[in-house]
């Protein structure tokens, strides 16, 4: 008979977590989210702008777009111009930086409290008026193309991972790099720069979060000053998920100069939304979290299969992708390496894991959160990303009586289905000799 879905696991704000965590929320009449965060401890405030958008919400022609559109951020607005941002967010005492994933672009700053409202006449200023030109575009677009060259052209693991997720997905956005293909980096235009503004910039495809040493009540009348008049953006279009059922493995081979071949294999996972993403969490954890885990224990050092082992699984809006990258000795036979890890998850599978195994992967996954949420960044950062892939910052309450929840049975349930042979994708590395 088939195995039980994962029973839904309990459902119980933390009420360590509530007693870190004083959050403030508004919502402007153009649809901007405002989270603030007080935490008097220290006079610095972090802000984060989190733009609900990713390479999940590109078409071919421009894929790549969103992160381009990351750096063009940094080019200067309508009333702080080219290379002002940095510079005046410096002077005081502050530093930013920013990432594209595939559902999301964030940006965030760190500074002193006595800098908050120059920092919020910032964002708010390119929020409203980027400066795009063809320059900046022009600037821009051979900056993204080298770090293209650099990433995934002559990486390795970037190589490898690009090619694993054209293997995984045939039919969703997923299925090319969140830095786009060449081609569509040289394709894209101003006037595709300026809809894309337009749509996913807009204050109703945004979530605020501050947080450090504030008064919510005058810094939420200073985002009303400087963000209230930004006019809402259209409603951006829905993705939809139309992505095939995969019936049988998919290979691929890489030919590249390199010292040892490796692998990486890949299985489509659940959305970060569905039960089962937290039952995988706790997989990977208790496999490859420490010097001590089971794939580093048995593939190192047992049986030497791999030099380096690689578990990683991150959560999505859509079925996201569990991956698992195995660097070789220049002499190992690369199907010997995929039968022992093939071994491993088949156990885990059928056996599950043991009680001491399921526990210290729950004791780490509270540790990391309870570690994240101890600063203004993290806090502001955590809250931010589980409302963006979850619809709502309150999720974060309730994961450590979820994670406290999952059994056994619900690990070999869930490993069972997510890493049968007909669901995964592998892609080879076999070394050539240089051109040189």
């Amino acid at each position: 008979m088939p195995k039980a879905p994962p029973r839904p696991a309990a459902r119980k704000a933390d009420a360590a977590l509530q007693s870190l965590l004083t959050v403030h929320e508004a919502t402007l009449s153009n649809g901007l989210r405002v989270r603030l965060l007080p935490n008097a401890q220290t006079p610095v405030v972090s802000l984060y702008t989190f733009f609900q958008v990713g390479s999940r919400n590109e078409r071919p022609g421009i894929t790549g777009i969103s992160h381009l559109f990351e750096h063009m951020m940094f080019n200067g607005a309508k009333k702080y111009g080219p290379k002002q941002f940095d510079r005046t967010l410096e002077s005081n005492g502050g530093r930013s930086n920013a990432y594209t994933s595939n559902d999301m672009t964030v940006y965030y700053d760190d500074f002193s409290s006595d800098a908050l409202e120059t920092v919020l006449d910032l964002e708010s200023d390119r929020m409203r008026s980027l400066r795009i030109s063809d320059d900046s575009l022009a600037s821009e677009r051979e900056v993204v193309k080298e770090e293209r060259r650099v990433r995934v052209d002559n990486e390795i693991t970037g190589m490898l991972d690009e090619e694993l997720g054209t293997l995984i997905y045939k039919a969703h956005p997923y299925r090319w790099p969140v830095i786009g293909w060449m081609a569509d980096i040289e394709n894209i235009s101003r006037t595709d720069c300026e809809e894309y503004f337009r749509t996913y910039y807009a204050p109703n495809n945004a979530v605020l979060y501050i947080a450090g040493d504030i008064d919510p009540k005058k810094t939420l009348a200073l985002v009303r000053r400087y963000y209230g008049d930004i006019p809402k953006g259209p409603k951006p279009a829905t993705v939809l998920d139309a992505e095939p059922v995969q019936k049988g493995e998919r290979r691929a081979q890489v030919r590249h100069p390199a010292q040892s071949p490796s692998l990486m294999l890949g299985y489509r996972g659940p959305r970060a939304s569905e039960e089962e993403t937290l039952v995988l969490d706790v997989i990977q954890y208790a496999m490859n979290k420490g010097e001590g885990s089971r794939l580093v224990k048995s593939l190192i050092y047992e049986q030497q299969a791999a030099v380096s082992v690689m578990f990683d699984w991150g959560w999505r809006i859509d079925p996201g992708t569990i991956v698992f990258y195995l660097e070789l000795k220049p002499d190992s036979d690369p199907q010997k390496a995929e039968a022992a890890l093939y071994a491993e998850l088949e156990r885990v599978a059928r056996e599950g894991l043991t009680e001491r195994e399921l526990q210290k992967a729950k004791n780490n996954l509270r540790a990391d959160q309870l570690r994240e949420l101890a600063t203004n960044t993290g806090r502001a950062h955590a809250l931010g990303h589980y409302e963006t892939l979850l619809g709502s910052w309150q999720e974060l309450l309730m994961l450590p009586s979820r994670y406290a929840a999952i059994s056994n049975e619900q690990v070999k349930t869930v490993a069972a289905k997510f890493f049968a042979p007909e669901r995964r994708s592998v892609v080879t590395l076999l070394p050539e000799p240089s051109a040189a």
